[in-house]
């Protein structure tokens, strides 16, 4: 027990200490989880810690990970997706196999050696790179969605590599049967062979892999409801997370059992159940243990890294490396070339695929085990197999500055020539802007509306909109949209930095025009405020307010009662936010501004005192039961707001 407790407390503490360091730093938690092992393998090797045994328990991770992929993605989606996971994933790991054993065989290597390492080379990381698309948001572009494709496919062909290998083996090039790291011959790692099948003749393993196949099918379609509403009943949570974990663990047991890839029956357990109404509390149920389970195989890989044969032969490793990531990267390019795939998601499939898998591990101990490849080669290529998952990161982290050199390189288009102006401008179009257009037309108004979505303009063109592409925070495109004869410019721009300079180029060069912007916060509306807007809406405040309406109504007041005290709740913000804005300072942080804070506890306090009956907020209102406002009305509101012009929304 106390060993187990030292392993846990020096793994889980490696992982709490780096990750959160590495993160900071921009490089990812998957770099984390590898520095973490590289720090922990000296002190491993001291305690005698079989390392690659806990990697193979931590290989879970990878099979939980695509029972959660599959949970993601329907049967419909995948059948779409035949044409990049046949086409492109196929290619791929033909092409690439091809060329590395026509490099094998021109260094003099036999060609049962050179067809091994050509198919574990061809293998990519599948844990690495779903886990960092998915961090980075990037599954769904194309980018993502082509490298899952090749993802998977290869996942598919281990199940053919590992019938492949004991085909190659050829006991009289080493004599007797060698293994490696006290590894069994199984190929899975640890625990004796669990294959019972391996007797059987091709088409009997066919059989039986077919027969897995269905089993697993028919688990997930016709047991898994009954079994999870019988579960439901007793209503305990643990009881569905040991569920969840036993539907997971069973059928990885079974395809284990038939010889095939503990991954890919997952990963169909997960697409049958996708359109399950248990589908989303399966995958809350699995997602920490996928996590804590990926998490400690990345920080093993880094544990296992040789350092000892590294310094031996580093230039040589390195180089091997090297020519490894760069081959996978020239022929992905070459495939995206081939299907389309443009701009930045270009590099994201080219970089992203380049590194060698975590499968390889498990081939290259089957190799040793069968004969296949002499113990030394064997060590080597894990050493590169490791090396390229480090470097891994390193090749994200390149895509990321060659995303910026593109951005910066990408000649803007050109501004439309704006051959009508009207006394309304308005700049962005999108949720904001496309909603005060159409009120403002709908009336009667004529409006020039600027936006630099060529896409979207496109589309408002053909539903008869007159619109112009261009940058309305260009002073040029302001001038010629007629900005010295506007009397309103409407700011719904949907970056905070673009709408604050336009605000302030305008406030200062054209002061007789009424400005009003949209502020994404209430910092948005200091900032607005300090460069001379007075007149600042909050994209969520009336939402919020109409929310806050809305749990008024809930809790029992008469809807009359509730609209009164959200207007003077409004009231009393605007008066708030004026007080606010003249001690605000955007160089400090408010609650490092002690003016501020000072001014805002004060503020607060009179709020709450006013609003919950101390003052006389509610009855100095007008109560008007929602009847039209007489003509003295009007006339003293508007003298009321001549007299405070400064008050922002």
């Amino acid at each position: 027990m106390g060993d187990f407790l030292l392993l846990a407390t020096l793994f889980l503490g490696a992982g709490v200490i780096a990750v959160p360091l590495a993160t900071r730093l921009g490089l990812g938690s998957v770099l984390g989880y590898l520095l973490a092992g590289i720090a922990l393998s000296p002190i491993l090797g001291l305690l005698h810690v079989d390392v690659i045994a806990i990697q193979h328990f931590a290989e879970f991770g990878v099979v939980m990970m695509l029972f959660i992929v599959g949970l993601e993605l329907e049967p419909r989606r995948l059948w779409e997706m035949r044409g990049r996971l046949l086409g492109l994933g196929g290619l791929q790991v033909g092409i690439t196999a091809a060329v590395v054993i026509a490099i094998c065989l021109s260094f003099g290597m036999p060609w049962r050696q050179g067809v091994a390492v050509g198919f574990i080379i061809a293998l990519s990381s599948t844990a690495i790179v779903l886990q960092t698309l998915t961090e980075r948001g990037l599954m769904n572009s194309d980018g993502g969605r082509s490298s899952f494709s090749v993802l998977l496919f290869q996942d598919i062909a281990v199940i053919f590599m590992l019938a492949l290998f004991p085909l190659l083996s050829a006991p009289d090039l080493f004599g007797s049967t060698v293994t490696h790291g006290g590894e069994s011959a199984s190929g899975h790692g640890g625990g004796g062979d669990l294959t019972p099948f391996t007797g059987l003749p091709g088409w009997g393993q066919g059989l039986v892999s077919l027969a897995a196949i269905a089993i697993v099918v028919g688990i997930g379609s016709y047991l898994t409801r009954p079994l999870f509403r019988f579960i439901a009943m007793a209503r305990l949570r643990e009881l569905f997370t040991a569920a969840a974990l036993m539907l997971v663990v069973g059928i990885a047991l079974l395809m284990t059992l038939a010889g095939l890839s503990p991954a890919l029956g997952a990963f169909l357990a997960g697409v049958v159940l996708a359109n399950s109404e248990y589908r989303h509390e399966l995958e809350s149920h699995i997602d920490p243990f996928r996590g804590l389970l990926l998490g400690l195989f990345f920080i093993t890989v880094g544990a296992a890294v040789d350092f000892q044969l590294l310094a031996d032969q580093f230039w040589s490793t390195l180089g091997m490396t090297l020519g490894v990531i760069v081959i996978k990267a020239l022929i992905l390019f070459a495939l995206s070339l081939v299907f389309r795939i443009g701009g930045s998601d270009r590099w994201l499939f080219t970089l992203g695929l380049a590194q060698a898998g975590e499968f390889g591990f498990v081939l290259l101990t089957l190799t040793v085990s069968e004969n296949i490849l002499p113990t030394a080669v064997s060590s080597q290529l894990l050493l590169v197999v490791a090396l390229s998952m480090l470097l891994t990161p390193g090749l994200f982290v390149l895509y990321d500055r060659i995303c910026v050199i593109m951005a910066k390189r990408r000649e803007p288009a050109e501004a439309d020539e704006i051959d009508s102006t009207a006394d309304i401008i308005i700049a962005g179009h999108g949720r904001v802007g496309g909603i005060v257009n159409r009120m403002l037309r709908a009336y009667g108004h004529e409006t020039t509306v600027l936006d630099y979505s060529s896409s979207q303009l496109e589309a408002l063109r053909a539903f008869g909109f007159k619109v112009f592409f261009g940058d309305a925070s260009r002073p040029d495109l302001l001038h010629a949209a007629g900005i010295e004869n506007a009397k309103l410019l409407i700011v719904a721009l949907d970056n905070r930095d673009q709408i604050t300079e336009l605000v302030r180029y305008v406030c200062k060069h054209h002061p007789h025009v009424h400005v009003i912007a949209r502020a994404t916060s209430r910092e948005h509306v200091y900032d607005l405020y300090a460069v001379g807007c007075r007149d600042m809406i909050r994209e969520t405040f009336d939402s919020s307010v109409r929310i806050g309406r809305s749990a008024f109504e809930a809790l029992g007041a008469h809807a009359f009662d509730a609209e009164q005290m959200s207007r003077a709740f409004v009231q009393e913000d605007r008066k708030m936010l004026r007080e606010m804005a003249e001690v605000y300072d955007p160089d400090i942080p408010n609650h490092k501004n002690p003016a501020f804070v000072t001014r805002a506890r004060e503020v607060l306090a009179r709020q709450q005192d006013e609003l919950s009956g101390g003052g006389r907020v509610l009855g100095a209102m007008n109560d008007r039961r929602w009847s039209p406002p007489t003509p003295k009305d009007v006339r003293v509101e508007r003298d009321q707001a001549r007299s405070d012009p400064d008050a922002p929304d």
